[in-house]
């Protein structure tokens, strides 16, 4: 077991069920530095009642009287506190501490509420140095906590039906064991002053989830003919899933829930926002009609936290909903641009669908009880292309574009090698599939890694024949690299999005 979790399993959270003593929940109480007056404490009805002399928390070394217990490890202490009388002074403090040891001069961080109601996270980062705050907006709040993590301080503050808030936090290197307790200082050596702190909790903190990884992107463009690789745009942070203009001037790519176009030629690689209901967050899955009149995207929104399909115009305007059962996810326009097919959760599995564009019932197209995603038209509208599990491992399939039929029977798959592979998308001329594929074993395309690769291969013919597809590259990427169909309308090039990790640092 965790040490630092038998240190607390001791402690208990609430005082009412406190372990038997004169201070529950806590070690011993004393006066800390110069206190002329001395200290007291008692626990009565449930609260503390404690009663403390000294000139200051503050400044090189402190005086105060304080009620403790040493603890190890991420901790949380919180409680109501509310002083007792007028008060002889209005900087009076009842503190949350969390400090080094019983020394005046010791390292420490608490959250002092003062007898005017100034609210601060105190903090003396070295033994012997000067006292530091950082004050919050919030003035007499009835509730405060401190919390450590490893040497992050942070202050919270409330009102009665109010949730806590953070309000400020500040980096002080502590080392196990630390004395954690309640605080009261008068402020003058010539007073006592009582503070009460009632619903007292120390609590034990789990490991805070480490922050999700930072990446920068590379949208870049590959040329068929030379097999040269371009850098578009960079920057530090996610852009996703480029799609061609039907005019082949532009992409469009999604970051943060937007969409915005940037040109594929010129000095200025520009992003422009399209003008899209800003209330809708768009994911991954969006691209322009063979027209290019028409817009289709996925999207969550207000009234639907799960993505569901739009189609709108081609510069974002008047968007529709096309598909309201959720989560659904846009994939792939049919040539004659009367259909759209995407991918959908129903009864457990995601399956694939289609649905007119002027709307109607949505056509289901595959029945078994596997993984299916990613479907894509051929250019000459026979054929639908998908990637699935159905085979165990993830490979590309295709069926006809009405559907795989009773049993999913007229399923046929594709690509059967080692590697796993998702979002096939034919050439507009025909020729080639370009297929995005992960290395052996990896589950789902969520993540982003080293070592996955685009291959190319011949579009097969009425007959399948084996093939095994050509690497052209390998790379950092993963979701976001390629999702709806990204070639080029002359079928020469195609785009999408290489990551790099973030430093720390830099992910700031």
């Amino acid at each position: 077991m965790n040490r630092h979790l038998v240190t607390f399993l001791a402690l208990g959270c609430l005082a009412a069920a406190a372990l038997a003593g004169d201070l529950p929940l806590f070690e011993s109480n004393t006066d800390v530095g110069v206190t002329p007056l001395k200290g007291s404490a008692e626990f009565v009805n449930g609260e503390y009642r404690i009663t403390g002399g000294g000139a200051n928390i503050w400044a090189e070394t402190d005086a105060f009287h304080y009620v403790w217990k040493q603890v190890s490890g991420d901790v949380a202490l919180t409680a109501d506190v509310r002083f007792i009388g007028a008060g002889a002074v209005a900087h009076r403090k009842a503190a949350l501490m969390i400090r080094q040891n019983l020394d005046a001069g010791s390292t420490y961080a608490d959250v002092a509420l003062h007898g005017d109601g100034l609210t601060a996270l105190q903090f003396r980062p070295a033994a012997g140095a000067a006292t530091q705050e950082i004050r919050s907006e919030l003035n007499a709040p009835v509730r405060i906590r401190i919390e450590r993590r490893g040497d992050r301080f942070t202050m919270y503050a409330g009102n009665p039906g109010e949730e806590l808030k953070p309000a400020g936090s500040a980096t002080v290197a502590l080392h196990d064991p630390v004395y954690a307790g309640l605080a009261v200082c008068s402020h003058t050596t010539e007073v006592l002053e009582t503070a009460v702190f009632s619903n007292v909790r120390i609590e034990p903190l789990a490991p805070q989830a480490p922050p999700p990884p930072r990446f920068a992107s590379r949208i870049s463009i590959y040329d068929l003919k030379t097999r040269s690789l371009r850098t578009l745009y960079q920057a530090n942070e996610i852009f996703e899933a480029p799609n061609w203009s039907r005019d082949g001037k532009y992409l469009l790519i999604n970051s943060g829930g937007r969409l915005f176009r940037i040109p594929v030629e010129g000095a200025s690689a520009e992003l422009v926002p399209l003008g899209l209901d800003p209330s809708l967050r768009c994911n991954n899955d969006h691209n322009l009609s063979p027209d290019g009149r028409q817009l289709a995207l996925s999207a969550s929104s207000p009234s639907s936290l799960q993505s569901q399909v739009y189609i709108a115009s081609a510069d974002g305007s008047n968007p529709r909903l096309l598909v309201s059962a959720t989560p659904s996810y846009f994939h792939g326009w049919s040539p004659d641009g009367r259909w759209v097919s995407y991918v959908a959760q129903r009864t457990g599995n995601y399956s694939l669908f289609r649905m007119a564009v002027a709307g109607g019932e949505e056509q289901r197209l595959t029945s078994k009880p596997v993984y299916d995603d990613g479907p894509d038209y051929s250019p000459d509208g026979r054929w639908i292309y998908f990637n699935s599990n159905r085979s165990g491992g993830w490979d590309v399939w295709r069926m006809p574009a009405e559907g795989a039929g009773p049993d999913d029977a007229q399923a046929q798959r594709v690509t059967s090698d080692d590697l796993e592979d998702w979002f096939p998308h034919p050439s507009p001329d025909g020729k080639h599939l370009l297929v995005f594929s992960f290395p052996k074993g990896t589950t789902g395309h969520n993540d982003r890694m080293a070592g996955v690769q685009l291959r190319l291969m011949r579009l097969p013919g009425a007959k399948l024949k084996p093939a095994r597809p050509e690497v052209l590259l390998t790379f950092f990427g993963g979701q976001g690299t390629i999702n709806v169909n990204s070639w080029s309308p002359d079928s020469k090039r195609f785009a999408f999005v290489v990551f790099e990790p973030l430093p720390a640092a830099a992910a700031k």
